[in-house]
């Protein structure tokens, strides 16, 4: 009875009555899902249209627009806002050939609207096209009942310590892995460079990696690998956060490490050059906090203590598969003398196109200081 209390009313609505709607024919119209990052910088909003015959490319999916003072991105008396296509993936919901579009948006002048990383992260990546940065995202969540209760947690306490639930088996080690196994195959429908999953160190958390990725890639697919994940949960009546630290106490938090390599540290040799990296990251840490998370590290504070695999918010540090440090070089990384590094710090609920972003400002513009850099005239 716990369990069935802790999911959404609409979930327990007959899916086989909804199945034989699915099935009707479209006769050649297309249904088409517009994606959009909400005033909050976190949350996802969506709504369709039709079109007459099927998109092939980005460009062949119109602009549209929707109400921003229902979104927190405009006020009443001027509400309207641009909805801009710049990635387009297969609907794993409504199956082809409709499609999941995501979208910029932009204000009544035509300029980016607040949470809209995209604009400049952009400019950034095409900067700096010639280095070929590749990343990969280590997205963690935890899954938690329609009350707000982590899911599957017991109604009035807590499971046991931390220890058999990392990629654990078993009822009594994981928790919601129908979701899980749903999201992957979701999103390698839709097209969404997922490249694996795992069971995370809390009970009823998880993880997913997207990548590699290369320059603004990374954050246009993350974004839609969030979307079908909370659409997803959406569909088995239970929430997926972000939180960077959903419950407190002795349980890990949640992050969103960020893999990241240039063509150059890819090559032998490569060390030299991932190490002259973190050695201007180590120069720049307050600027990268800043970006980490949507609340200029508030979030993280809460999860950058020290404890739980995590470094300390007001220390950079480095080290080879050293898991409580802000930066790790893996293993094998320093075996070979080439390969990639991990940032460790970002939040799960940070903006790709942000941190991605930053990383490259700092790493391949040599930007120094917390101030940034306007590109808008290069």
């Amino acid at each position: 009875r716990a369990v069935a209390m802790s999911v959404s009313h609409s979930s327990r609505l007959n899916k086989l009555v909804r199945e034989q709607y699915m099935r009707l024919p479209q006769d050649g119209l297309v249904q088409v899902t517009y994606v959009w990052i909400d005033g909050s910088g976190e949350g996802v909003r969506c709504k369709s249209r039709t079109l007459d015959k099927e998109p092939k490319s980005i460009e062949d999916v119109p602009e549209w627009n929707f109400d921003g003072s229902s979104t927190a991105q405009a006020e009443g008396s001027n509400s309207d806002m641009f909805l801009v296509p710049v990635c387009m993936f297969r609907d794993p919901f409504c199956l082809d050939p409709n499609k999941l579009v995501l979208c910029e948006v932009l204000k009544y002048n035509r300029k980016p609207a607040e949470t809209n990383l995209r604009h400049t992260c952009k400019k950034v990546m095409d900067l700096v096209k010639d280095s070929h940065p590749w990343f990969g995202m280590e997205q963690e969540y935890t899954l938690l009942g329609i009350n707000g209760h982590p899911y599957g947690w017991p109604e009035n306490g807590f499971p046991g310590p931390q220890g058999p639930y990392y990629c654990g088996v078993g009822a009594d080690k994981v928790y919601g892995r129908d979701i899980v196994e749903s999201h992957y195959k979701a999103c390698l429908y839709a097209g969404v460079k997922i490249c694996g999953t795992n069971a995370e160190v809390m009970p009823s958390q998880w993880e997913f990696q997207v990548g590699p990725c290369e320059g603004i890639e990374m954050g246009d697919h993350l974004w839609m690998a969030r979307f079908i994940l909370h659409r997803v949960c959406e569909d088995f009546g239970v929430v997926a956060t972000l939180d960077p630290k959903p419950m407190t106490g002795n349980w890990n938090g949640a992050g969103c490490h960020t893999n990241y390599s240039t063509e150059e540290m890819r090559r032998e040799g490569g060390l030299k050059h991932i190490e002259a990296a973190i050695e201007k990251l180590s120069k720049r840490h307050d600027y990268h906090i800043c970006v980490y998370d949507p609340r200029g590290g508030r979030d993280n504070s809460r999860r950058l203590t020290g404890h739980h695999e995590t470094s300390n918010i007001f220390e950079f540090s480095a080290g080879v598969a050293n898991r409580g440090a802000s930066i790790r070089i893996p293993r094998q990384v320093g075996q070979d003398g080439c390969g990639y590094f991990e940032d460790r710090r970002p939040a799960a609920n940070c903006d790709p196109y942000a941190v991605t972003e930053a990383i490259m400002r700092t790493t391949v513009l040599n930007e120094t200081g917390v101030e940034t850099k306007d590109y808008a005239d290069h």
